[in-house]
């Protein structure tokens, strides 16, 4: 058989945030008469500030406190609208495509462009295996089996539809042009093979995403009724998010669970 890399733990890498054009700001508080300070030094704070004081221009005479008071209250009312303008964009891998089909069901407010089954080599094996699984040495050589056979199965079926595709009649019969290149040929046989790869293939996938958007990610996902890999990502992204922004996300309490992970609460839900 293959050999399997197994994975159990994702991996997130911010890889883009908000930039702060102070000097623009500052033009349009001065075509406006006021002037106004952030005590942030964070741009997705100032900025989700800055919007939220637009609403009622109140530069002139901002409540004691500064950003940290100032979002507190924001959270607090509900006005999550102004939470939209804090984005950040990360790359995720070593997570199943079990997880990125619940993942993606997450719309507003979110971007995705997810590793290409058609287009990329899944000869390589990499898959995600549950912890329940794991830790539990019969059910783990059930799993590992399966995977096994699918990924050999997998291997076996792209090398002969590729075979298969060089003959012109076969190629005519999937449809392919007749001066279709070798590049379209492994296109098609790797989008036909696919069909027998589990769930736990391993994918990657590149997302970004606004601070209420996220916010909705970490009540649904890193819930102790999720499903477990998904709140290990959730868990992940909080503890990126809350260094990134503890004015926008140090709100929430982390209740460690029997699995390691945490159930993520916050006072302030569905903002």
């Amino acid at each position: 058989m293959a050999d399997i890399t197994i994975l159990t733990t994702p991996k997130v890498y911010l890889v883009g945030k908000q930039e702060l054009q102070s000097a623009e700001l500052d033009r349009f508080l001065a075509d406006h008469g006021v002037s106004w300070q952030s005590d942030s030094e964070v741009a997705a704070e100032v900025l989700t500030e800055s919007a939220g004081r637009i609403c009622y221009m109140s530069f002139a005479k901002p409540r004691p406190g500064g950003n940290a008071t100032y979002l507190h209250h924001i959270k607090e009312v509900g006005h999550g609208s102004v939470l939209e303008h804090a984005v950040w964009n990360f790359v995720i891998t070593g997570v199943s495509r079990s997880l990125t089909h619940e993942l993606v069901r997450h719309r507003s407010g979110w971007a995705y462009s997810q590793l290409s089954q058609r287009y990329v080599d899944e000869s390589v094996a990499e898959y995600v295996e549950p912890d329940i699984i794991a830790g539990d040495p019969e059910l783990h050589a059930i799993w590992l089996d399966a995977v096994a056979h699918a990924h050999a199965a997998y291997v076996k079926l792209a090398e002969g539809l590729n075979a298969k595709l060089a003959d012109p009649r076969a190629a005519a019969a999937a449809m392919l042009p007749p001066d279709a290149d070798r590049t379209t040929r492994r296109k098609t046989a790797r989008q036909a093979a696919r069909s027998v790869l589990p769930n736990a293939t391993e994918t990657k996938i590149s997302v970004t995403a606004n601070a209420r958007a996220l916010r909705h990610f970490l009540e649904q996902r890193g819930s102790l009724h999720a499903e477990p890999e998904i709140r290990k990502l959730a868990n992940q992204m909080l503890d990126l998010l809350v260094v990134e922004s503890p004015n926008l996300f140090g709100d929430y309490v982390k209740v460690p669970l029997p699995d390691g992970t945490f159930d993520l609460r916050t006072p302030y839900r569905k903002v």
